[in-house]
Order: structure tokens, then C-alpha cells, then sequence
């Protein structure tokens, strides 16, 4: 029998880092153009530069930071060709998403999006940035759960971690008091099972608010 080998504390240290920052990236916590540093990074976290470093490489791979030439590591700043595609990424993949999950849409589910939708307008009102990208994924998140598509929800995740910056600036120019008002919509078509009427409010949803980062 094999003896059991001790988890490597170099790689648990790194998969700490990377989804602490994966996060704060996709919940728009950081600026776009906003420079990291592994020295930063290895203070906060209380780890050596390996393990710094081998996050950042992750998360470069997946388009939520940029390295540059010089080294330089930081948030992407996109440009309106980069927004534009990735909205189009959006609306293609959650759109397909949502109409895998209708025929799971179950009552416990509607509720509880509408119970998330609350804390969704919650964070509106209060004016809180990080707080309204956190709760409105969490809403997309668990209707596409329903889907049991995990390949497809994971390139989309993908994408919401490559704008999470961008999502972060965009709420700062609409200031906005008003909850999404797609969100009820699909709720609505989940209650009817309008697979049409769901599709159309998902892509709406996704890409409405872009639309003005690229006008």
C-alpha cells in the first residue's frame, strides 16, 4: 500500500491566492488597469513568491490580468472591439444556458432567484458596486446551475472574470437606483415556461448595460 503523501503546502498556498483574487476580480473589487505586484501579493497573503507568482501565471491564462511586455501585471482595461465580443460571448453561452435550465425550473428555484433578485435592488439602493456584481452573478449562477451544463457555465464564468473591472466601471457611469429590470422578466418566462420569452430577457440582460461602455 502506497503511503499517503502530505498535501504540498506551495500549491495549497497558491490555490488560496488564486481564488481570493480570481474572486475580487470577478466581483469587480479591482480598477481596470489596476497594477499587482508579487511582492504586494506575497505580503497581504503571507506567502513566498512561488506561489504568488504561479497564481498570477492562472490568472493571466484566463484573461483576468494582463502582462505586459515589460512585465508589468495588471486588470485589463478592454477597448470597445474586446467589450463588444465579449458581450456577444454573454448572450450566446447564458442564453443556451438559461433554455437548458427551464425544463428544471422548479418553484424552490424561482423563489429562490427571487429571494436573490431582493438582495440584488438591496445593493442598488445602497450604492454598492462590489456588492450588486456579486448578488447579480449569484442570480445568473444558480439558474444556470439548473442546466447541468458545467463545460458551458465554466466558459461563461470565464467571461465574467474577464470583465468583472469593466463590469465595476459601468456601474459607476449608470448610476443606477433601480434594480435590472430584465431579471423579473426572467423570472416571469420561468413561471410560463416561455423558453422564447426567457431566451430574449437573458439577452437583453447580459447585454444592454455594455452596449453603453461601447456607444
Amino acid at each position: 500500500m502506497q503511503p499517503v503523501r502530505p498535501p504540498d503546502p506551495t500549491t495549497a498556498a497558491h490555490d488560496r491566492v488564486y481564488r481570493t483574487l480570481r474572486t475580487r476580480i470577478m466581483h469587480g473589487e479591482l480598477a481596470p488597469g489596476q497594477a499587482l505586484t508579487l511582492r504586494g501579493i506575497g505580503k497581504e497573503f503571507d506567502v513566498s513568491m512561488t506561489p504568488a507568482r504561479e497564481a498570477i501565471r492562472r490568472l493571466v491564462a484566463e484573461g483576468a490580468l494582463f502582462l505586459s511586455s515589460s512585465g508589468r501585471v495588471s486588470t485589463p482595461e478592454l477597448n470597445s472591439d474586446r467589450i463588444e465580443e465579449l458581450a456577444a460571448l454573454r448572450a450566446l453561452l447564458e442564453v443556451e444556458l438559461a433554455s437548458r435550465a427551464l425544463p428544471r425550473a422548479h418553484m424552490a428555484l424561482i423563489d429562490r432567484l427571487q429571494t436573490i433578485n431582493g438582495t440584488v435592488a438591496e445593493m442598488v439602493s445602497k450604492r454598492d458596486a462590489v456588492g450588486y456584481i456579486r448578488t447579480n452573478l449569484e442570480f445568473h449562477r444558480t439558474l444556470y446551475l439548473r442546466a447541468q451544463a458545467p463545460a458551458m457555465l465554466a466558459m461563461a464564468e470565464t467571461v465574467w472574470l474577464q470583465l468583472g473591472p469593466t463590469m465595476r466601471a459601468l456601474y459607476g457611469r449608470l448610476r443606477r437606483t433601480d434594480p435590472p429590470q430584465y431579471h423579473k422578466l426572467i423570472i416571469a418566462a420561468l413561471k410560463a415556461g416561455d423558453e422564447p420569452g426567457l431566451r430574449l430577457a437573458v439577452r437583453s440582460d447580459v447585454t444592454q448595460g455594455l452596449r453603453l461602455l461601447v456607444t
